[in-house]
């Protein structure tokens, strides 16, 4: 279905009135056109499947000899993301951290960015969104172990209320083998490792 942009530029324009402002002044005049526009981005995921991005795996077994299986976690870090908060309707943005054990078969590295970017992209709290993608890459993946490391800024937090501007909010999900304590803390380690000089960024 999509984002009813004609709606939301309708809403905006109320919006406009209702905290006593002029829509028809020349630098509001085409706000609620642009709002809607900007609405229908950054809430694009609202109905998206997060799995589809996973389903074209390819076997890491089979290639040139001699073959062989992963042993050890595959990990993407620094995963930019941003998203609306579901309680107050302001943006957070920050950075996602992912490590899976996978079996005989992997996905692309681009994919993994994909899954986060739908299921960031809808109303949310940072707390369900790891989850959220922890689950849709242990189930889709058949991965043997997931860890989701979410370090993300809100405005919520920073523009209102406390008024904390140098706060971030982390939080961890992990399923399977990488659930237990002594692997999580491994992988999180290997997550905040130093890059080599030169690859900062």
């Amino acid at each position: 279905m999509g984002v009813d942009r004609r709606r939301v530029a309708e809403l905006t324009r109320e919006l406009l009135l209702a905290v006593g402002e002029d829509p028809d002044r020349p630098g509001l005049r085409r706000t609620p056109e642009r709002v809607a526009d900007m609405v229908a981005e950054l809430f694009a995921g609202v109905g998206e499947d997060p799995a589809a991005p996973l389903a074209q795996t390819f076997s890491v077994a089979q290639g040139p000899a001699p073959e062989t299986v992963p042993t050890g976690a595959v990990v993407v870090r620094d995963i930019r993301f941003r998203s609306i908060c579901e309680h107050h309707l302001l943006p957070s943005a920050g950075r996602a951290h992912i490590a899976y054990l996978p079996g005989e078969r992997v996905v692309g590295l681009s994919a993994l960015p994909r899954v986060v970017d739908v299921l960031a992209s809808r109303p949310q709290v940072q707390e369900r969104l790891g989850e959220q993608i922890a689950d849709v890459v242990a189930s889709t993946l058949d991965a043997r172990g997931v860890v989701v490391v979410l370090d993300a800024v809100h405005q919520c937090v920073t523009m209102r209320g406390g008024r904390q501007p140098d706060s971030s909010t982390v939080t961890v999900a992990a399923r399977g083998e990488l659930a237990e304590p002594a692997a999580r803390a491994e992988v999180i380690a290997l997550i905040g490792a130093a890059r080599p000089a030169g690859e900062q960024g």
